[in-house]
This record gives C-alpha cells, sequence and structure tokens, in this order.
C-alpha cells in the first residue's frame, strides 16, 4: 500500500541519500548536525506513514512541511560549512523542494 503513494516513495528515496551522505560528516558533528538530520529525516519518514494511514490528514502535512523547512536550514548549514559540496545541496534542496510540493498538493486536496 505505500508503495501506491509517490511520496512515500520520493521520501524514502531520498532518505537513503541523506542517510549516507550524514554518515561522511566529519566527526565532530556526527552528534549534533547529523544527528538531527538523521532524527528529523526519519521522523518525516514516520509521518508520511502516519499521513497515509490517517483520516484527518491536513495535520501530519504540516508537520510534515514543517520538517521540510528545518532540513532545508540544516542542510543550508551543511553547505556553508562545506560538509556537503554545492552539487549535493543543490540536489538535496531539490528533492526535498519536489517532496513540498506534493505535500502542498496534498493539502489542497
Amino acid at each position: 500500500m505505500l508503495s501506491d503513494y509517490p511520496i512515500f516513495e520520493k521520501w524514502y528515496s531520498l532518505l537513503d541519500w541523506i542517510l549516507d551522505k550524514v554518515d561522511s560528516f566529519p566527526k565532530s558533528v556526527r552528534t549534533t548536525v547529523s544527528e538531527r538530520i538523521s532524527n528529523l529525516s526519519l521522523n518525516t519518514l514516520e509521518l508520511i506513514i502516519e499521513m497515509i494511514y490517517t483520516k484527518n490528514k491536513k495535520p501530519k502535512l504540516n508537520f510534515i512541511n514543517l520538517n521540510l523547512e528545518k532540513l532545508r536550514i540544516f542542510f543550508r548549514l551543511c553547505k556553508d560549512r562545506r560538509y556537503i559540496s554545492i552539487n549535493q545541496y543543490e540536489f538535496v534542496s531539490k528533492e526535498i523542494n519536489s517532496v513540498g510540493l506534493m505535500v502542498g498538493g496534498l493539502l489542497k486536496a
């Protein structure tokens, strides 16, 4: 059933990329920045699953939107601190924005 939802498939794929990236961050930020990004990303996956199986989807979608905004800012910080390259930042930003558009579409539906 989850595979029937493009938002789940998209986020699951991006989550795999995110978890790989944060594992390569410097050791000095693994318990702060990378852990925070990992937790937000995993929490977003959980919220997507909860949204799929919930009748009142709007509150879950609003939390997903909030998490996406937090992740945008964290990844901007990672780019500025050179934990990720500009190309990686562009990729993750586009993917997060794509999921954000899906959330917006679901909110309007």
